[in-house]
């Protein structure tokens, strides 16, 4: 028989078990199933169709006739096995999966006339632009599954695009034509799992108006040196619902973890635009990265988002919120708990002015960011709280609970908040009162 004080305490973990606006967190996020491709339908491994082992040979159309033919046959997996295989991009169509072997590589082209030009999001924009090297749209239940590896083989464009920054300054990320790794988009039931993704071109995976999307035991990764890979992000989540991102390690040269949805003075109008919410991170490693997690710079809405039990390893910053002033945003209902780690700055709050366009009108677009709770965080950082104070936006209702922090720039700011709340907050091994 179990005691009326374990069931109080189990009363309470589930009580816990909830998103910080009170809503329960659903089933769909504890029932964590690893992908098996046994039961997906029939394997159809690419060598047994005419794809060479040659990993200097482009074999897009090849490796396409593999997804059609899974396809026109009722669905099954794409197996790429052991070996390097090059490519461009890649469409997956209902029914269809992709898996990687041990050992198994699909690299992406560094040719950009290999990858199609299509209708995309790119930046909170629906814009025509080169498709990423896998593909996925409209493909309820797609899975990308294994242990081999995705490679975007960016260098090229690496490079490529710091000698046209060098050149003109004032170029934007898209000026210079790249793409992504992975782009899944009007899809619902995806899971992302095990495999390595890394040294993508531009942002490594994009996922727009996804519903019920888990990223589970990830590796994503691209260099800060020798050469910087720019606009790497590892995961950028796009007007998407339900989304649980677990036991995955990243390390790239931007965001891990970006909150998109829309940009500009109407943003908040557009259809095609939207929120994200209801987005679970937890049990995650972050390498370095600009940010662990960041609220924009594309963003009119993210709420409901729960980041717990996460490691960070010389991260720049731990959270970030980007407030565009052309741009009306909404961050709220924000929680981060219980971390450890190294990170430069622990909260970066500024305004983002990076390609600023009121596409004629006059007046700024207020942005809010309110109700962010930061609780059970023991840190080791250069500044603890850069928060930046503006007329652009409103902060408001953040508590800062139970945090050990080792800081060497400690300043802290209260009057930036309004309803701030401060309880045992320990700044270099001084207890921080509430102003």
């Amino acid at each position: 028989m179990l005691s009326v004080a374990v069931f109080g305490i189990i009363s309470i973990l589930q009580a816990q078990e909830q998103f910080p606006d009170g809503s329960k967190i659903s089933q769909w996020f504890k029932d964590v199933q690893h992908t098996e491709i046994d039961e997906l339908g029939d394997q159809y491994v690419i060598t047994d169709f005419g794809v060479t082992g040659d990993s200097t040979q482009i074999q897009t159309a090849k490796i396409q006739s593999v997804i059609d033919k899974a396809h026109q046959e009722g669905g099954g997996v794409v197996v790429i096995p052991r070996g390097t295989f090059l490519s461009g991009s890649l469409f997956f169509k209902p029914g269809t999966h992709l898996h990687l072997q041990e050992g198994a590589t699909l690299k992406g082209s560094d040719d950009i006339s290999n990858f199609e030009l299509v209708d995309t999001r790119m930046e909170g924009q629906s814009v025509k632009y080169f498709a990423a090297l896998v593909n996925a749209n409209q493909v309820d239940g797609f899975t990308v599954s294994g242990s081999g590896t995705l490679d975007g083989n960016g260098l090229r464009y690496w490079k490529a695009f710091w000698l046209r920054r060098k050149f003109n300054p004032q170029c934007t990320n898209m000026d210079e034509m790249r793409p992504r790794v992975l782009y899944v988009s009007n899809s619902k039931d995806v899971q992302i799992s095990g495999v390595h993704l890394k040294d993508s071109p531009f942002w490594t995976s994009h996922y727009y108006k996804c519903e019920n999307l888990r990223l589970l035991d990830l590796t994503i990764t691209a260099p800060a040196s020798p050469v910087k890979a720019p606009s790497s992000d590892a995961v950028d989540l796009d007007a998407c619902k339900n989304v649980h991102i677990k036991n995955c390690f990243m390390a790239v040269n931007d965001d891990a973890i970006a909150l998109k949805g829309g940009k500009g003075p109407h943003a908040d109008k557009d259809p095609n635009n939207g929120a994200n919410h209801n987005i679970l991170i937890e049990d995650c490693t972050f390498g370095f990265c600009h940010s662990t997690l960041t609220c924009g710079s594309e963003s009119i809405h993210s709420y409901n988002i729960l980041y717990r039990n996460n490691k960070l390893e010389g991260a720049k910053r731990m959270l970030q919120l980007k407030m565009r002033p052309d741009t009306p945003q909404q961050y709220e209902n924000i929680v981060v708990e219980n971390v450890k780690g190294t990170a430069d700055i622990m909260l970066f709050v500024h305004p983002w002015t990076q390609f600023f366009d009121l596409k004629g009108e006059k007046d700024i677009k207020m942005s809010y960011a309110q109700n962010i709770i930061l609780r059970n965080i023991d840190l080791e950082c250069k500044v603890f709280f850069d928060v930046r104070n503006s007329d652009q936006y409103k902060l408001s209702n953040f508590t800062f609970e139970n945090l050990k922090i080792q800081a060497e720039k400690p300043l802290f700011n209260q009057d930036y908040i309004d309803g701030i709340v401060v309880k045992n907050v320990v700044i270099n091994g001084e207890q921080i009162a509430q102003q």
